[in-house]
């Protein structure tokens, strides 16, 4: 079987590929090609005299065979030379190179620091004459074709060939999720460590100010965020808001409405939110609220957002009648979940996340049921101290992106949850009655595991799964360490906000349940009896 390359490098001239590909290739412990270099001993020649004896069409001939050949059969770090991802024929070999699940890197350098090494390299015959302008002209041919071309892209402003090189090795290694559909604006869950670190990319060059909203909890990730904001030249407004469900409240949004007219923020500026579920549930209906939609990117920093709020496009605020009640349901340009930010969880705010990874394999991703019963007591036994680095760090990335590739099925199909996105709601019509009657002192994933064990018996009853489904619910999550049952409350209090679920049709009670493991149904109203039957046997 053919080798391909780890990563392909390309930029312009000085950017640093050579110098930067060799140390990517140093840290990785992976061999170094650079294109240049190997067109050189191909035709027995320095390109310069080349360039002079045949003319560079002849030249770009000689590049696009090399590369073409090294994109088929090299498995190391390889650099590209500064005009071949101008040729069409290497275009399209990167294409299916990146099909195959190839990594392209654009390594953007400032152009001051590029244009100085370039010239300093000298031996660079697209430069001769005016070399500064020449470089000038030529970036702004090739810029554009560098963005299309590839699917990583590192800024190097400031940073060391070895800082440079952790941030491609970062970048390259993180896994991407792309969301879409019919009534979606496109975007792409990155999963990984340094995920925050594509920021500046996803917000773009429109927006001049962003509001930064995140709870105090998360500081230290925030304090990041913002260098990586006014790093990128953005005017940053810090908003501290409530940590959890007390954040999402109408004061806390209107408070945040008042500050971003007070400073003049227009439609072409931005909100980034930084924290758990509530933080990013609030910072997505600041934005879809504010003139009537502005851009915003999350950077869920809890397990749970990373799996849950963040992505899918739910934004809103809770009333004192209920949970998630008034928002919007408005996409983000793009969702952040870096890994680094679990580092600094607590055992059960992990733990709670896992509640929302088990319902997406109960409801279709079986395997993420299999990863977790496999691994049930490393994750049970979650050390955020010593988690980045550990075998455990790769399970957990691996279960996010299924999770997070459930959502989107569900989403990219139904993004104002008509029919197949309600299947999300699995262990929820319980779980979000628990949370309001607990006044939110129970965490969500706590609580759904409770609603997707009530949800089975339920099913149970009704002649859906059998026993041994059941059983098996509260097995798997018992050894994750979430609950299985609840007392703190009446029969009655619980059906009245049962009546008030957004599934609900009228006054007729709707729920999702499973006939099979993978696989869920809807349930519409069934006899009460069995409601409250099931209600009885998760009490015990």
């Amino acid at each position: 079987m053919a080798a391909h390359p780890y990563a392909v490098i390309l930029g312009m001239m000085g950017a640093g590929k050579t110098r930067v590909g060799k140390e990517v290739a140093h840290m990785l412990h992976l061999p170094f090609a650079d294109a240049d270099a190997e067109i050189e001993r191909e035709v027995g020649m320095k390109i310069p005299a080349y360039f002079e004896k045949y003319g560079e069409p002849a030249f770009r001939d000689v590049e696009a065979d090399v590369i073409a050949d090294f994109l088929e059969d090299f498995d190391g770090i390889f650099s590209l030379g500064g005009g071949a991802p101008m040729t069409p024929s290497t275009q399209r070999e990167l294409a299916t190179y990146i099909e195959r699940g190839g990594k392209v890197v654009y390594l953007d350098a400032d152009p001051q620091e590029a244009m100085e090494r370039a010239n300093r390299g000298g031996g660079r015959p697209m430069l001769n004459g005016d070399a500064n302008a020449r470089w000038k002209k030529l970036y702004k041919q090739r810029d554009p074709v560098f963005h299309d071309v590839s699917n990583v892209h590192v800024h190097t402003r400031g940073l060391t060939p070895q800082g440079a090189a952790k941030k491609v090795i970062d970048m390259v290694s993180q896994r991407i999720v792309h969301v879409n559909g019919a009534t979606i604006e496109p975007y792409d869950v990155a999963i990984g460590e340094g995920a925050m670190n594509r920021l500046v990319d996803v917000l773009g060059t429109k927006p001049r100010k962003i509001a930064l909203i995140h709870t105090q909890p998360v500081q230290r990730h925030s304090d990041r965020v913002r260098a990586l904001l006014r790093q990128g030249g953005y005017e940053v407004s810090d908003i501290v808001i409530p940590d959890a469900e007390p954040g999402k409240t109408i004061t806390v949004a209107n408070g945040i409405w008042e500050r971003l007219g007070n400073e003049g923020f227009t439609r072409s500026d931005a909100v980034v939110g930084v924290g758990g579920g509530a933080a990013t549930d609030l910072a997505g209906f600041v934005a879809a609220t504010w003139m009537r939609g502005i851009r915003y990117v999350n950077c869920p920093t809890s397990l749970l957002a990373m799996v849950d709020a963040s992505t899918g496009g739910k934004t809103g605020i809770n009333t004192p009648q209920g949970k998630n009640l008034v928002g919007s349901f408005y996409t983000p340009a793009g969702v952040l979940a870096d890994m680094t930010t679990l580092a600094s969880l607590p055992n059960d705010i992990f733990i709670e996340g896992l509640g929302e990874v088990a319902k997406s394999g109960f409801i279709r991703d079986t395997e993420i049921l299999h990863i977790l019963e496999e691994h049930a007591s490393e994750l049970k036994n979650f050390n955020g101290q010593t988690f980045l680095g550990s075998p455990l760090e790769e399970v957990v990335a691996e279960l996010i992106e299924r999770t997070v590739k459930v959502k989107a099925y569900h989403v990219s199909s139904d993004l104002k949850e008509k029919g197949l996105r309600e299947f999300l709601n699995y262990g929820h019509t319980l779980g979000h009655a628990i949370e309001k009657l607990e006044h939110f002192r129970w965490r969500h994933g706590n609580a759904v595991a409770v609603g997707m064990v009530y949800a089975a018996e339920l099913a149970n009853i009704m002649g859906l799964i059998d026993r041994d489904v059941v059983d098996y619910h509260r097995s798997l999550l018992s050894s994750l360490g979430l609950p299985t049952s609840w007392n703190g409350g009446s029969f009655e209090d619980v059906l009245a906000l049962m009546h008030r679920d957004k599934k609900a049709r009228g006054n007729e009670l709707r729920f999702v349940v499973l006939d099979s493991i993978g696989h869920v149904v809807h349930l519409d109203n069934p006899p009460v009896e069995d409601v409250e039957e099931a209600f009885r046997r998760i009490q015990q």
